[in-house]
């Protein structure tokens, strides 16, 4: 299977001029017209990741075929970050009943007034949703483990942020860029010890949409295919009491999977980049660690960190940077290995607290 189209708006803190079925459409006709498809004659199939919680509307799905083109078509919702979405397009590829399917994602995150609210409903509702304790807090319980059980410091965390909030910069879809020192990150304000407030991704609006193609379909469109070499997402326990607080054992579960079937052996000598979580300045640590990407290079887009986090939009914002790296569309922010365009990839996103959901991809332009 194929990655043969992108199309994404840049990211805002606040879009009050334009709806989220306006956001969709501008990333939809983006994918569309980079691949020279018609939605309406071409494709197969529609998957949208949302969650009601998030959009504020029952069956959100119901909202979604009109602006992707997808009005009388199969149109299904994955409730959970965009790369899971994708996994599903892959699915109904691989069956050989369908040739061609759109995956959407996109976060209006400015129109919700109480976050907190919206992420205590994913919290146990006997034993941790009474504590009355948010995400950021348990985010905070979560560093403070992963700084005691392993050998790094909040100096090495704060570097994670003035590396990715630097990468944005060059970023012309990011929205919070910045010029920043260890200090600046160490001396922001602290919200839930050790977390500070510069640790944590920025919310944004934004919409992002894949197109995926059978590798015998891709070769007769316009773009050159970037190949999905392997994929694995493990579903782990949103049960605090119960998951690792210090290392994410799915992340690293769904990466020996992704790379088993992708061929690989030594990631890090074989993945040129890599586009990896960073809701929280720790989280692109452990999630390197277990993906064995410890020399590789991390976030050349700059992450959630630098480009703002979009809910279920996260993971598929990351796959776009990704393929627009291995085309060697990336502009200001492109890397070069040995002065040539990368050769493999790793993305993979987690769903945010409390799950232990994860996805990773594994991306070749051969």
């Amino acid at each position: 299977v194929c990655i043969v189209g992108v199309g994404m708006t840049p990211l805002r803190p606040l879009s009050p001029d334009v709806s989220y079925k306006e956001m969709m459409f501008e990333a939809a006709c983006k994918a569309y017209d980079d691949c020279g498809i018609n939605p309406r004659k071409d494709v197969d199939t529609f998957v949208c990741c949302s969650e009601d919680y998030i959009e504020g509307t029952s069956i959100f799905d119901e909202y979604v075929p009109d602006q992707l083109g997808g009005a009388l078509k199969q149109v299904h919702t994955i409730s959970s970050d965009g790369l899971f979405g994708v996994c599903a397009g892959i699915l109904q590829i691989l069956t050989g009943e369908f040739k061609i399917a759109v995956v959407e994602a996109h976060a209006k995150s400015s129109n919700i007034l109480t976050p907190d609210g919206v992420h205590m409903c994913a919290l146990d509702p006997i034993y941790i949703r009474p504590l009355n304790v948010n995400s950021i807090f348990i985010a905070g319980l979560e560093y403070n483990s992963f700084l005691y059980h392993h050998l790094f410091t909040k100096e090495d965390c704060a570097q994670v942020v003035v590396k990715n909030k630097r990468n944005a910069l060059k970023n012309p879809y990011a929205c919070y860029g910045a010029n920043l020192t260890i200090e600046d990150v160490l001396n922001s304000f602290p919200i839930s010890y050790p977390l500070n407030e510069l640790e944590v991704s920025p919310y944004a609006d934004g919409a992002c949409v894949v197109v995926l193609a059978s590798e015998e379909v891709a070769k007769d469109l316009k773009k050159k295919p970037i190949y999905i070499d392997g994929f694995s997402f493990i579903q782990g326990s949103p049960n605090l009491e119960v998951r690792s607080w210090d290392y994410p054992r799915a992340t690293e579960e769904a990466g020996k999977r992704a790379y088993e079937m992708a061929g690989i052996t030594n990631p890090d000598k074989e993945i040129d980049f890599c586009e990896i979580d960073d809701t929280y300045s720790y989280k692109e640590i452990q999630h390197a660690i277990a993906l064995n990407l410890n020399e590789t290079i991390i976030n050349p887009s700059g992450g959630s960190l630098g480009m703002g986090y979009i809910y279920e939009g996260t993971g598929l914002m990351r796959l776009i940077m990704a393929v627009l790296q291995l085309r060697g569309e990336a502009g200001g922010f492109q890397v070069k290995i040995n002065n040539d365009l990368p050769r493999k990839a790793v993305v993979q996103s987690w769903r945010g607290i409390p799950t232990e959901n994860s996805c990773v991809l594994v991306l070749s332009r051969e």
